[in-house]
């Protein structure tokens, strides 16, 4: 994959990948990084490429602007769990934890961020995995295993064999969010697809899903862009 900047105020990088699959020439902007990615067919010359880009300039900056920058996760900021901005304090603590509604973490400003995840990947796998046992048993399935990733394409998935896989960053969602995808990924124990039968499983076991849909539809990209290195 290779890349052009696009000259001005601020420089704008764009990635650009081929394709033999496509045929026509595609400029795609994503709202969870704020990275665009130009797709090019087999046979079109990066010259055509970047004329291509330089026609949907203004459309790519207006955009661009529209997104929020990222969030480095720092000692003295905040960082979201459970829905709500919780302050990242310095401490004589040897890993993090939640001391008077903030997060107290080893005074090491350079390693914060890393702790900070650490301590929100233990909480996302004891809270996804109490959800995702308690939908189970209101549907009377059973799972396989549990893993967290930190993917930015898909909230949850299930496997065919039964196992769950969940973003890690689900704990910085409110809670009732986190348990929507944890009911939404048990139901397809029931029915491996989106089926009206699948939605009726979720509905089942989680009638307020429609309202956490929204939430990650509109809220959904400022998880990801939180920082933690």
């Amino acid at each position: 994959m290779g890349r052009l900047i696009l000259e001005g105020n601020p420089p704008v990088e764009v990635l650009v990948r081929r394709s033999a699959r496509v045929r026509r020439l595609s400029l795609r902007l994503s709202r969870l990084d704020g990275r665009a990615t130009l797709t090019l067919p087999s046979r079109v010359t990066m010259r055509e490429g970047t004329a291509f880009v330089r026609e949907r300039e203004a459309w790519l900056r207006k955009h661009l602007d529209g997104i929020a920058p990222e969030q480095q996760v720092q000692i003295g900021g905040t960082v979201l769990f459970g829905g709500m901005a919780v302050p990242v304090v310095g401490g004589d603590v040897k890993r993090a934890r939640l001391v008077n509604n903030a997060l107290m973490v080893p005074d090491d400003p350079a390693k914060a961020g890393v702790r900070v995840a650490a301590f929100l990947k233990l909480q996302a796998r004891d809270a996804l995995a109490a959800a995702s046992d308690r939908y189970a048993a209101a549907l009377g399935k059973s799972y396989g295993r549990i893993s967290l990733r930190d993917t930015r394409s898909r909230w949850g998935s299930c496997s065919s064999v039964g196992d769950l896989m969940y973003s890690w960053r689900l704990i910085m969602a409110p809670p009732d969010v986190l348990d929507y995808v944890a009911a939404h990924e048990v139901a397809h124990l029931k029915h491996m697809d989106h089926s009206e039968r699948f939605w009726g499983a979720v509905e089942q076991i989680y009638p307020n899903h429609r309202a956490c849909r929204i939430w990650l539809r509109e809220n959904g990209g400022s998880l990801h862009r939180v920082r933690f290195d």
